[in-house]
């Protein structure tokens, strides 16, 4: 099976509607949304109890780990230990878990967490501390993937049950990692499309980089290689999911649906679809 969605709700006026209703129009097209808002603060529980209201019974999110649980920043000032934090996210989604509303959490990582013993270490803990729930790991830096380590990284991945996040991104110096169409969970696969901007991953000179970097429409030749991709790891995994990210121009939307129907796919059990009177 092979699941198509969108990063957020929100940044996508080719299927909303002009209403307050955002995320009802999303779920009219999509079975799937990664959830950044949690990358950027833990969300109170009545923003999950909300979200589930909203959804059909077959909707899944992928909530992004907070940012501190991926060291993008540190968790001392607003937490009494790493354990404490990660506890409370997990109270925090476990009634989205309880309701089999979560597809999976992706921890995406930093470009300077580089492949050393002591960020292995944390991974392993970050399965303890995830339980037994369903992790994607993505990595930005390109030593996990290295001649000498990669196929141990994936071997690590495989033997903690994580799920290996394929990602296609321009390929710059110090933030990408290359695409390796692997699964390393039989359950399910992560195929992350971060757009071909170049210059906008590089970084250089450019005021607004989350922008820049976004800003790409696949063609559709483009989206024939990872429909045939896709197809690949649907032979290892009962499950592949693609989340479009390459949002900031609107374009994710279109690509998503040119690739829905590269593979055709009809999706069931979607919030019914809002006519546009205006």
């Amino acid at each position: 099976m092979i699941t198509i969605g969108l990063t957020g709700w929100s940044d996508h006026p080719t299927i909303t509607q002009k209403t307050s209703t955002k995320l009802e129009d999303y779920s009219a097209h999509f079975p799937v949304v990664e959830l950044d808002t949690s990358y950027y603060a833990i969300p109170p529980k009545k923003n999950i109890q909300s979200w589930i209201a909203k959804t059909p019974e077959g909707f899944q999110f992928i909530p992004k780990a907070y940012k501190a649980m991926t060291q993008h920043k540190e968790w001392i000032e607003e937490f009494s230990s790493v354990e404490n934090m990660f506890q409370v996210f997990c109270n925090t989604f476990e009634a989205m878990m309880t309701a089999q509303k979560v597809k999976m959490f992706l921890f995406q990582f930093p470009p300077y967490f580089d492949c050393t013993k002591q960020n292995v270490e944390y991974l392993r803990a970050v399965r303890t501390l995830m339980k037994d729930w369903p992790v994607a790991i993505e990595f930005r830096n390109q030593s996990w993937f290295s001649e000498q380590n990669k196929e141990r990284t994936l071997h690590f991945l495989a033997e903690q049950q994580f799920i290996h996040v394929v990602v296609d991104q321009p390929q710059t110096p110090n933030n990408s990692v290359p695409a390796i169409p692997t699964v390393t969970n039989p359950t399910l696969s992560f195929y992350r499309l971060h757009g071909r901007n170049y210059e906008g991953w590089l970084g250089e000179n450019i005021k607004d980089w989350r922008a820049e970097r976004t800003l790409y429409n696949y063609s559709e030749k483009e989206l024939k290689e990872f429909a045939a991709t896709a197809k690949t790891l649907e032979q290892s995994a009962e499950e592949v999911c693609v989340i479009f990210n390459n949002n900031s121009g609107g374009h994710a939307a279109g690509n998503a649906k040119t690739l829905q129907d590269l593979l055709d796919i009809d999706f069931q059990g979607l919030s019914p679809q809002q006519m546009d009177l205006f």
